[in-house]
């Protein structure tokens, strides 16, 4: 009966899981739109510290979208592990990668697609390796986890982190290095996602008749969760109004799931019993999402298709044989000797400039 139930949880926590990543992806679409319009009526910037998308339209939009995946984010952790669940947010990036192709006329070309491939491949991968964690099911073992010294050496490095990143590298660098404003929320993300954990334990407790709102773990857990998500949603609502959300998604992802599962792994103690091949499996469906997203995205300004890969072909080959091909070519062909002597001297000046350098010394 507990198999079954447990099978029954998990197939709820799957299809919460990736309804998140549908809505989470989209809202990042509709801010960024919404930050756009602003920008273009001139506006004071989210980046320079403005609030003028409290007034768009499409900025609430993006929140709701983001608040209803949220939610199903929430569910998610209260019926599955945190390790189930926060790799399957590589979806998000691609639901955004692909709506960025249609509505803010960012590229997906053939490295984007083979990023989206591997990223889909490296979360399956993850989901069937995952590392199970240790049941929690009362608020009083919850608290217990919560007061573990490792787990409290991790908390207070993750909140000195992020108050130095945001009183004192933020507005020096802030405006210019990505990693600030993203790093900051995702380390806060960490704990915000145990906070979340918490709340679903309460709620199950809550509908199974126990007195939970008199715990005072649970106020506790609810307050610190108000403070993360917010301070997360004014990080991130910057670092998209100065950055390409292109780059924006898949950088917060990386980050944000490293950070969980560190989280994860200190607080419920999931590595301990894992078979060494789930190990393996586990960082090597981790490395290959990381391997997709820098594919779907380093590569997005170049026009590269399945169209033109014979014509690339055909060139580096042309290339391989050097100039001697190409003057075989000329001196047995008359009628073509001039233009193709005028392609070689072309060649010939490009490969000038580009070891211009070296052969100046």
């Amino acid at each position: 009966m507990s198999q079954t139930r447990g099978k029954y949880d998990f197939c709820i926590g799957l299809v919460l899981a990736m309804s998140s990543s549908i809505f989470i992806g989209g809202s990042f679409i509709l801010k960024k739109k919404g930050l756009l319009r602003l920008a273009r009526k001139g506006s004071m910037r989210a980046g320079q510290g403005g609030h003028a998308y409290l007034k768009e339209w499409l900025w609430w939009a993006g929140l709701l979208s983001m608040g209803a995946g949220e939610v199903a984010n929430f569910a998610a952790y209260a019926f599955a592990p945190a390790t189930l669940v926060t790799p399957l947010g590589a979806l998000s990036v691609l639901v955004s990668a692909i709506l960025s192709s249609f509505f803010l006329n960012e590229k997906l070309n053939l490295h984007g697609k083979l990023g989206c491939l591997l990223s889909i491949l490296g979360s399956t991968v993850m989901v069937i390796h995952a590392p199970q964690e240790e049941e929690v099911e009362t608020l009083n073992e919850m608290s217990h986890k919560l007061g573990d010294p490792g787990f409290v050496v991790f908390a207070t490095l993750v909140v000195i982190v992020s108050l130095i990143l945001i009183f004192v590298v933020g507005p020096r660098h802030g405006q210019t290095n990505i990693l600030v404003y993203i790093t900051i929320c995702s380390v806060i993300g960490a704990l915000s996602v145990s906070c979340v954990k918490g709340l679903g334990i309460a709620i199950k407790e809550l509908f199974a008749g126990k007195p939970v709102l008199k715990h005072p773990l649970s106020w506790i857990l609810l307050l610190s969760l108000i403070v993360c998500v917010s301070t997360q949603v004014n990080y991130l609502n910057r670092a998209l109004d100065i950055f390409n959300t292109s780059i924006v998604t898949p950088i917060y992802y990386v980050i944000f799931t490293t950070s969980v599962l560190t989280c994860s792994a200190i607080l419920f103690k999931e590595w301990q019993h894992m078979e060494a091949d789930d190990i393996i499996g586990t960082f090597s469906g981790f490395l290959t999402i990381i391997v997709g997203i820098f594919l779907l995205h380093a590569f997005k300004d170049v026009n590269f298709t399945l169209a033109n890969l014979p014509l690339s072909l055909r060139k580096d080959d042309r290339a391989a044989n050097g100039a001697l091909l190409s003057t075989y070519d000329c001196f047995n062909h008359d009628e073509e000797s001039a233009p193709c002597l005028a392609e070689m001297q072309s060649t010939e000046s490009l490969s000038t400039r580009r070891n211009g350098s070296l052969s100046s010394f």
